[in-house]
């Protein structure tokens, strides 16, 4: 990459890298396949000994490695804001992954996140996971569903809404149970808890299904910024038209009739006779019939 002449703009969930000499050379790195970033010096063909980006990533058991370097000599700032872009995805994955066995919990109670409320707090929820299933709590948020076993604070899950792909309530091998269905991509994976007694079951699941819909329509990923040099509304640069504030001065008709009377004058075919004109000590043209030579200097 350092060969060529690129592009490498930063969204939230990618990284884009192409040649500017054939768009066909292009590459693209998710963010979740990233292991590392540092900036390192490194030696170029075309730009000698310089700082580069290197880009340690994970794809489908195999390991690549990537290294940028920058147009614009002794300027970082692109690498720094790629790194800064990547730690706000990588600090944030709690918001949006499905996770099992986390550090979460402390002394019993939840480690809340940034912008995270706890909204309720439940004991006696039994996890349904194993045979014998297991006694714990229950933390609702308005970011995801925490549960953790009383006996073992390690074992633990933790469930963001945007993972949520159900949630209902039916029948099982211990009576009815709180269902939770995850999307594909956090694993698919089938969750049940138990809450004695029904009603209060229930009313926890008009709980949790009240904040998960609030959740998707005003999701929240955990990511503060500012915008620098924001666009100004198109209200307040439109320039509405105004009439020109023109005065009119009052000129010497006499002057502008005798300069309009030379000028239509295009069409005579010879001059006229020369005569002496004592004001000037000159032979000039005569003049034509009501025209002075007054008039002609204040055309001027």
């Amino acid at each position: 990459e350092s060969l060529e002449q690129e592009d490498q703009p930063q969204v939230h969930l990618c990284m884009l890298w192409w040649s500017h000499k054939s768009r066909r050379t292009n590459l693209s790195v998710g963010y979740n396949a990233i292991i590392g970033i540092n900036i390192r010096s490194a030696s170029s063909r075309l730009r000698g000994a310089t700082q580069a980006l290197y880009v340690l990533t994970k794809f489908n058991g195999s390991r690549f490695e990537f290294i940028f370097t920058n147009l614009v000599k002794n300027s970082p700032r692109l690498f720094t804001t790629i790194q800064a872009v990547y730690r706000a995805y990588d600090t944030t994955k709690l918001y949006r992954d499905l996770k099992l066995r986390g550090a979460i919990i402390q002394d019993k109670d939840l480690k809340l996140l940034p912008h995270e409320q706890t909204y309720n707090k439940v004991n006696g929820v039994w996890n349904l996971s194993s045979d014998q299933g297991n006694l714990g709590t229950f933390f609702i948020t308005n970011v995801r569903l925490v549960w953790h076993a009383n006996l073992a604070e390690n074992f633990n899950v933790s469930i963001p809404y945007l993972q949520i792909k159900s949630i209902r309530i039916r029948d099982s091998k211990f009576g009815p149970a709180l269902v939770i269905e995850t999307t594909q991509r956090s694993g698919g994976y089938i969750l049940g808890f138990r809450v004695d007694p029904q009603e209060k079951m229930r009313d926890i699941f008009k709980e949790i299904n009240s904040l998960w819909q609030v959740f998707s329509v005003n999701p929240i990923f955990g990511v503060d910024f500012t915008m620098e040099d924001k666009p100004q509304a198109i209200q307040q640069v439109t320039v509405h038209n105004q009439p020109d504030n023109v005065e009119i001065i009052d000129q010497d008709e006499e002057s502008t009739d005798v300069f309009v009377a030379y000028y239509a004058d295009g069409v005579k075919n010879q001059d006229r006779e020369p005569v002496y004109c004592a004001d000037l000590g000159l032979a000039i043209e005569s003049l034509r019939d009501g025209i002075t030579l007054e008039n002609l200097w204040n055309v001027l």
